[in-house]
């Protein structure tokens, strides 16, 4: 798929909570959306920050096309995101997309469960109209420290039915997301997206109940492009860029 180095015109700015914003962006030249793939991501050029010189990769979060936006979910990790959480209406910032290599899309037959903690929830909205469009019925399994923790939920429930775990047990069930009562279904295919522990465990879960599972890595990335190694990741391959072979593995090609 073809890559484009492009300004975008911040349409709108979503502040979720301290940590997390929604930017809703389009093309400043007014052209439209190229297509992109459920779990791809870009690489963000990042101004406003004198001690940030690499462009942030930021998974997909969105694609709205009566609208020609493209949504990106950002968490504050740092001076980067800092300064992209400061960005107003107006603002321009340019991206190179789309990077990566995306989830398969399942057949409509299939149980489908799409689960996802912290800024990890990101690509499975694009990923759950995806599926949607192609017929299937997406369910979504999403984790958080508290109700207030949760994001996007409206979002995701008017796609398919809504599971939801949190620590103190503020919304949903109390728990990690491999204790929540869903994992106990029948599954034919598990998504997943959050922290490294967490996707190790859905792992775990979805070898007991005989499910297909990918998951999306979240290495740290630098180029985006497969040429500084630092996304590494050991597979049953051998080492590979996550920015380039994944973000998205099966994960019988990981070596959890």
């Amino acid at each position: 798929m073809k890559k484009i180095i492009k300004d975008f015109i911040v349409r709108e700015r979503c502040e979720l909570s301290k940590m997390y914003s929604l930017l809703k962006l389009s093309p400043a030249d007014g052209t439209q959306l190229i297509d992109v793939h459920p779990g791809q991501f870009v690489q963000v050029a990042v101004s406003g920050s004198k001690n940030t010189f690499l462009r942030r990769p930021i998974s997909i979060c969105n694609i709205d096309t009566d609208r020609n936006e493209l949504w990106l979910l950002v968490r504050l990790a740092g001076d980067g995101t800092a300064a992209l959480l400061r960005s107003e209406r107006g603002d321009v910032i340019n991206l190179i997309l789309p990077l990566g290599n995306g989830f398969s899309i399942s057949s409509p037959s299939q149980s489908l469960l799409l689960i996802g903690g912290g800024v990890g929830v990101a690509p499975l909205l694009l990923l759950g109209r995806a599926l949607k469009d192609a017929g299937c019925k997406p369910e979504f399994l999403l984790g958080a420290r508290s109700a207030n923790d949760l994001l996007l939920i409206d979002e995701f429930a008017r796609i398919g039915k809504l599971h939801i775990s949190t620590d103190d047990g503020s919304a949903g069930e109390m728990g990690l997301v491999t204790q929540n009562t869903v994992l106990q279904k029948k599954w034919d295919m598990i998504y997943c997206c959050g922290p490294a522990p967490m996707m190790k465990a859905v792992a775990v879960e979805a070898r007991k109940i005989g499910a297909e599972c990918e998951v999306s890595l979240e290495n740290m990335m630098a180029c985006g492009l497969g040429a500084c190694l630092c996304c590494v990741e050991k597979t049953v391959k051998g080492n590979v860029c996550v920015c380039t072979e994944g973000p998205v593995f099966n994960i019988n090609e990981l070596t959890w």
